[in-house]
Protein backbone atom coordinates (compact mmCIF):
# COMPACT_ATOMS: atom_id res chain seq x y z
CA UNK A 1 0.00 0.00 0.00
CA UNK A 2 2.84 2.45 0.83
CA UNK A 3 4.72 1.73 -2.68
CA UNK A 4 0.99 2.24 -4.35
CA UNK A 5 0.88 5.77 -2.52
CA UNK A 6 4.55 6.75 -3.08
CA UNK A 7 4.15 6.04 -6.99
CA UNK A 8 0.94 7.80 -6.88
CA UNK A 9 2.29 10.84 -5.50
CA UNK A 10 5.17 10.94 -7.73
CA UNK A 11 3.13 10.53 -10.86
CA UNK A 12 0.56 13.06 -9.84
CA UNK A 13 3.79 15.54 -9.47
CA UNK A 14 5.61 14.31 -13.04
CA UNK A 15 2.23 14.91 -15.12
CA UNK A 16 1.73 18.33 -13.58
CA UNK A 17 4.83 19.31 -14.50
CA UNK A 18 4.09 18.28 -18.44
CA UNK A 19 2.59 20.87 -20.27
CA UNK A 20 1.22 18.58 -22.96
CA UNK A 21 -0.77 16.57 -20.23
CA UNK A 22 -2.34 19.92 -18.81
CA UNK A 23 -3.13 20.63 -22.45
CA UNK A 24 -5.02 17.09 -22.89
CA UNK A 25 -6.48 16.78 -19.83
CA UNK A 26 -7.72 19.78 -19.52
CA UNK A 27 -8.12 22.59 -21.83
CA UNK A 28 -8.78 19.65 -24.98
CA UNK A 29 -11.68 18.47 -22.70
CA UNK A 30 -12.79 22.04 -22.16
CA UNK A 31 -12.68 23.39 -25.33
CA UNK A 32 -15.00 20.24 -26.62
CA UNK A 33 -17.29 21.30 -23.84
CA UNK A 34 -17.82 24.65 -25.37
CA UNK A 35 -17.92 23.71 -29.07
CA UNK A 36 -20.29 20.64 -28.47
CA UNK A 37 -22.47 21.53 -25.85
CA UNK A 38 -22.71 25.30 -27.45
CA UNK A 39 -24.08 23.55 -31.05
CA UNK A 40 -26.44 20.80 -29.69
CA UNK A 41 -27.29 22.11 -26.62
CA UNK A 42 -28.94 25.13 -28.52
CA UNK A 43 -28.90 27.33 -25.13
CA UNK A 44 -31.79 24.96 -23.92
CA UNK A 45 -30.83 23.59 -19.92
CA UNK A 46 -32.55 20.36 -20.59
CA UNK A 47 -30.44 19.71 -23.63
CA UNK A 48 -27.31 20.33 -22.04
CA UNK A 49 -28.23 18.11 -19.51
CA UNK A 50 -28.45 15.81 -22.16
CA UNK A 51 -25.40 16.69 -24.23
CA UNK A 52 -23.22 17.14 -20.98
CA UNK A 53 -23.46 13.14 -20.76
CA UNK A 54 -21.20 12.37 -23.47
CA UNK A 55 -18.79 15.17 -22.99
CA UNK A 56 -17.91 13.80 -19.22
CA UNK A 57 -17.89 10.23 -21.00
CA UNK A 58 -15.12 11.51 -23.78
CA UNK A 59 -13.26 12.96 -20.74
CA UNK A 60 -13.18 9.82 -18.89
CA UNK A 61 -12.25 7.52 -21.77
CA UNK A 62 -9.60 9.68 -22.47
CA UNK A 63 -7.86 7.53 -19.57
CA UNK A 64 -7.26 4.59 -21.81
CA UNK A 65 -5.03 6.65 -24.25
CA UNK A 66 -3.01 8.71 -22.01
CA UNK A 67 -2.19 5.54 -19.49
CA UNK A 68 -1.52 2.90 -22.29
CA UNK A 69 1.09 5.41 -24.20
CA UNK A 70 2.87 6.61 -21.09
CA UNK A 71 3.55 2.93 -19.95
CA UNK A 72 4.71 2.05 -23.47
CA UNK A 73 6.93 4.97 -23.46
CA UNK A 74 7.85 3.94 -19.87
CA UNK A 75 9.07 0.42 -20.76
CA UNK A 76 10.78 1.95 -23.68
CA UNK A 77 12.86 3.70 -22.27
CA UNK A 78 14.02 1.35 -19.52
CA UNK A 79 12.31 3.79 -16.72
CA UNK A 80 10.04 0.80 -15.49
CA UNK A 81 13.34 -1.54 -15.66
CA UNK A 82 14.40 0.79 -12.63
CA UNK A 83 10.83 0.58 -10.73
CA UNK A 84 11.39 -3.23 -10.89
CA UNK A 85 15.09 -2.85 -9.04
CA UNK A 86 13.16 -0.95 -6.48
CA UNK A 87 11.71 -3.69 -6.50
CA UNK A 88 8.38 -2.70 -6.72
CA UNK A 89 5.73 -5.12 -8.08
CA UNK A 90 3.30 -5.09 -11.07
CA UNK A 91 0.21 -4.57 -8.93
CA UNK A 92 1.04 -1.72 -6.97
CA UNK A 93 2.34 0.29 -10.13
CA UNK A 94 -0.53 -0.42 -12.33
CA UNK A 95 -2.65 0.42 -9.03
CA UNK A 96 -0.78 3.78 -8.51
CA UNK A 97 -1.48 4.22 -12.29
CA UNK A 98 -5.29 4.32 -11.93
CA UNK A 99 -5.40 6.06 -8.74
CA UNK A 100 -3.54 8.97 -9.81
CA UNK A 101 -5.81 8.86 -13.20
CA UNK A 102 -8.34 9.34 -11.00
CA UNK A 103 -6.87 12.27 -8.90
CA UNK A 104 -6.14 14.09 -12.38
CA UNK A 105 -9.04 13.45 -13.84
CA UNK A 106 -11.79 14.68 -11.45
CA UNK A 107 -10.61 18.61 -11.17
CA UNK A 108 -11.51 18.59 -14.63
CA UNK A 109 -15.09 17.06 -14.60
CA UNK A 110 -15.60 19.41 -11.79
CA UNK A 111 -14.95 22.07 -14.20
CA UNK A 112 -16.79 20.98 -16.49
CA UNK A 113 -19.55 20.94 -14.36
CA UNK A 114 -19.37 24.26 -12.54
CA UNK A 115 -19.64 25.42 -16.33
CA UNK A 116 -22.46 23.87 -16.76
CA UNK A 117 -24.31 25.17 -14.27
CA UNK A 118 -22.76 28.93 -14.53
CA UNK A 119 -22.06 29.00 -18.31
CA UNK A 120 -24.85 27.08 -20.00
CA UNK A 121 -27.36 27.65 -17.50
CA UNK A 122 -27.74 23.88 -16.48
CA UNK A 123 -30.48 24.19 -13.72
CA UNK A 124 -30.54 20.81 -11.83
CA UNK A 125 -28.15 18.07 -11.94
CA UNK A 126 -30.30 15.21 -11.04
CA UNK A 127 -29.46 12.32 -9.06
CA UNK A 128 -25.26 14.09 -9.10
CA UNK A 129 -24.03 11.53 -6.50
CA UNK A 130 -24.62 8.58 -8.72
CA UNK A 131 -23.84 10.84 -11.78
CA UNK A 132 -20.32 10.63 -9.92
CA UNK A 133 -20.55 7.25 -9.06
CA UNK A 134 -20.46 6.35 -12.71
CA UNK A 135 -17.48 8.99 -13.57
CA UNK A 136 -15.63 7.30 -10.94
CA UNK A 137 -16.57 3.75 -11.97
CA UNK A 138 -15.54 4.97 -15.91
CA UNK A 139 -12.37 6.63 -14.79
CA UNK A 140 -11.51 2.93 -13.53
CA UNK A 141 -12.07 1.26 -15.91
CA UNK A 142 -11.07 3.05 -19.12
CA UNK A 143 -8.05 3.45 -17.26
CA UNK A 144 -7.59 -0.10 -16.74
CA UNK A 145 -8.23 -0.88 -20.47
CA UNK A 146 -5.12 1.38 -21.15
CA UNK A 147 -2.86 -0.58 -18.82
CA UNK A 148 -4.42 -4.21 -20.23
CA UNK A 149 -3.53 -2.54 -23.93
CA UNK A 150 -0.10 -1.23 -22.79
CA UNK A 151 0.71 -4.88 -21.38
CA UNK A 152 -0.14 -6.42 -24.78
CA UNK A 153 1.80 -4.02 -27.27
CA UNK A 154 5.33 -4.52 -28.34
CA UNK A 155 5.89 -0.65 -29.15
CA UNK A 156 4.85 2.63 -29.27
CA UNK A 157 3.54 2.34 -32.80
CA UNK A 158 1.95 -0.85 -32.21
CA UNK A 159 0.06 0.77 -29.26
CA UNK A 160 -0.90 4.18 -31.12
CA UNK A 161 -2.33 1.75 -34.16
CA UNK A 162 -4.37 -0.05 -31.36
CA UNK A 163 -5.27 2.96 -29.65
CA UNK A 164 -6.68 5.38 -32.77
CA UNK A 165 -8.58 2.04 -34.10
CA UNK A 166 -10.86 1.78 -30.45
CA UNK A 167 -10.87 5.22 -30.24
CA UNK A 168 -12.68 5.34 -33.51
CA UNK A 169 -15.25 3.04 -32.54
CA UNK A 170 -15.83 4.22 -29.41
CA UNK A 171 -16.28 7.80 -30.65
CA UNK A 172 -18.33 7.36 -33.64
CA UNK A 173 -20.29 4.18 -32.93
CA UNK A 174 -21.50 4.68 -29.12
CA UNK A 175 -23.48 8.02 -29.10
CA UNK A 176 -20.07 10.02 -27.81
CA UNK A 177 -20.35 12.38 -30.80
CA UNK A 178 -23.80 11.37 -32.50
CA UNK A 179 -26.74 11.16 -30.08
CA UNK A 180 -27.68 7.61 -29.93
CA UNK A 181 -31.07 8.45 -31.19
CA UNK A 182 -30.16 9.72 -34.05
CA UNK A 183 -27.60 6.66 -35.29
CA UNK A 184 -29.12 4.12 -37.31
CA UNK A 185 -30.73 0.93 -36.23
CA UNK A 186 -27.83 -1.30 -36.67
CA UNK A 187 -25.45 0.99 -35.20
CA UNK A 188 -27.45 1.58 -32.22
CA UNK A 189 -27.26 -2.50 -31.62
CA UNK A 190 -23.54 -2.33 -32.02
CA UNK A 191 -23.23 0.22 -29.89
CA UNK A 192 -24.86 -2.11 -27.00
CA UNK A 193 -21.63 -3.84 -27.05
CA UNK A 194 -19.37 -1.16 -26.36
CA UNK A 195 -18.39 0.28 -22.99
CA UNK A 196 -18.86 4.29 -23.60
CA UNK A 197 -22.11 3.39 -24.51
CA UNK A 198 -23.36 2.09 -20.78
CA UNK A 199 -21.28 5.47 -19.11
CA UNK A 200 -23.52 7.80 -21.14
CA UNK A 201 -26.82 6.29 -21.27
CA UNK A 202 -26.57 5.97 -17.34
CA UNK A 203 -24.83 9.50 -17.39
CA UNK A 204 -28.14 10.52 -19.00
CA UNK A 205 -30.51 8.49 -16.64
CA UNK A 206 -28.56 10.39 -13.32
CA UNK A 207 -28.60 13.90 -14.59
CA UNK A 208 -31.65 14.56 -16.86
CA UNK A 209 -33.41 11.06 -15.29
CA UNK A 210 -32.48 11.16 -11.77
CA UNK A 211 -32.53 7.68 -11.81
CA UNK A 212 -31.66 5.99 -8.09
CA UNK A 213 -28.26 4.28 -7.88
CA UNK A 214 -30.56 0.92 -8.14
CA UNK A 215 -31.94 1.92 -11.49
CA UNK A 216 -28.19 2.13 -13.04
CA UNK A 217 -26.62 -0.52 -11.13
CA UNK A 218 -26.39 -2.65 -14.19
CA UNK A 219 -23.92 -0.21 -15.46
CA UNK A 220 -21.99 0.12 -12.26
CA UNK A 221 -21.49 -3.62 -12.28
CA UNK A 222 -20.53 -4.15 -15.95
CA UNK A 223 -18.36 -0.93 -15.47
CA UNK A 224 -16.58 -2.46 -12.24
CA UNK A 225 -16.73 -5.79 -13.63
CA UNK A 226 -14.87 -5.13 -16.60
CA UNK A 227 -12.11 -3.06 -14.49
CA UNK A 228 -11.32 -5.97 -12.10
CA UNK A 229 -10.75 -8.22 -15.09
CA UNK A 230 -8.76 -5.87 -17.36
CA UNK A 231 -6.79 -4.63 -14.28
CA UNK A 232 -5.69 -8.45 -12.81
CA UNK A 233 -5.28 -9.34 -16.89
CA UNK A 234 -3.00 -5.97 -16.82
CA UNK A 235 -0.83 -7.57 -13.60
CA UNK A 236 -0.47 -10.86 -15.13
CA UNK A 237 1.01 -9.92 -18.58
CA UNK A 238 2.32 -7.02 -17.37
CA UNK A 239 6.35 -6.64 -19.32
CA UNK A 240 9.24 -4.55 -17.58
CA UNK A 241 11.57 -5.08 -20.46
CA UNK A 242 11.16 -4.24 -23.86
CA UNK A 243 12.66 -7.43 -25.27
CA UNK A 244 10.17 -9.71 -22.89
CA UNK A 245 7.82 -11.86 -25.18
CA UNK A 246 4.30 -11.22 -25.14
CA UNK A 247 2.88 -14.54 -24.47
CA UNK A 248 0.65 -16.11 -26.64
CA UNK A 249 -2.32 -15.99 -24.55
CA UNK A 250 -1.85 -12.34 -23.45
CA UNK A 251 -4.54 -11.08 -26.11
CA UNK A 252 -7.21 -13.78 -25.91
CA UNK A 253 -7.14 -12.85 -22.20
CA UNK A 254 -7.21 -9.33 -22.77
CA UNK A 255 -10.77 -10.22 -24.35
CA UNK A 256 -11.86 -11.54 -21.29
CA UNK A 257 -12.69 -8.53 -19.68
CA UNK A 258 -15.16 -7.16 -22.66
CA UNK A 259 -17.13 -10.35 -21.58
CA UNK A 260 -19.56 -7.91 -19.45
CA UNK A 261 -20.54 -5.74 -22.03
CA UNK A 262 -20.71 -8.88 -24.85
CA UNK A 263 -23.37 -9.99 -22.28
CA UNK A 264 -25.07 -7.33 -21.97
CA UNK A 265 -25.46 -6.23 -25.17
CA UNK A 266 -27.00 -9.39 -26.16
CA UNK A 267 -29.43 -8.74 -23.27
CA UNK A 268 -29.98 -4.97 -24.60
CA UNK A 269 -30.25 -6.18 -28.13
CA UNK A 270 -33.08 -8.37 -27.15
CA UNK A 271 -34.57 -5.98 -24.70
CA UNK A 272 -33.76 -2.43 -26.00
CA UNK A 273 -33.98 -0.71 -22.85
CA UNK A 274 -31.22 1.77 -22.89
CA UNK A 275 -32.19 2.52 -26.71
CA UNK A 276 -35.97 3.47 -25.88
CA UNK A 277 -34.86 5.69 -22.73
CA UNK A 278 -32.27 7.51 -24.87
CA UNK A 279 -34.95 7.98 -27.29
CA UNK A 280 -37.63 8.86 -24.83
CA UNK A 281 -34.98 11.88 -23.42
CA UNK A 282 -33.90 13.19 -26.55
CA UNK A 283 -37.53 14.01 -27.54
CA UNK A 284 -38.14 15.77 -24.45
CA UNK A 285 -35.25 17.98 -25.43
CA UNK A 286 -36.41 18.38 -28.80
CA UNK A 287 -39.80 19.79 -26.92
CA UNK A 288 -40.10 24.03 -27.58
CA UNK A 289 -39.81 25.72 -23.88
CA UNK A 290 -42.76 26.33 -22.55
CA UNK A 291 -43.00 30.32 -22.47
CA UNK A 292 -42.45 31.62 -19.40
CA UNK A 293 -45.68 33.35 -17.14
CA UNK A 294 -45.01 37.33 -16.68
Amino acid sequence: MNNTLSLTEFRIRLAWRNRLFIFFSLVVPLAYMFFYVGVFGRGSPLAVSFMLAPVLALTVMGSFWGLSMQLVMFREQGILRRFRLAPIGAAPLLASSLLSNYILLMPTILIQLALARWFFRMQEFGNLPAALLLISAGSVTFAAFGLMIASITGSMQETAVINNAIWFIFLFLSGATIPLPMLPGWVQGVAAFLPPTYLITGLQQAMLGNAPVLQIGPELLVLAGSAAAAFYFSVQVFRWEPEAPIRPRARLLACAALIPFLLLGLYENITGHRREGAAVMYRQIQRPPEPQSR
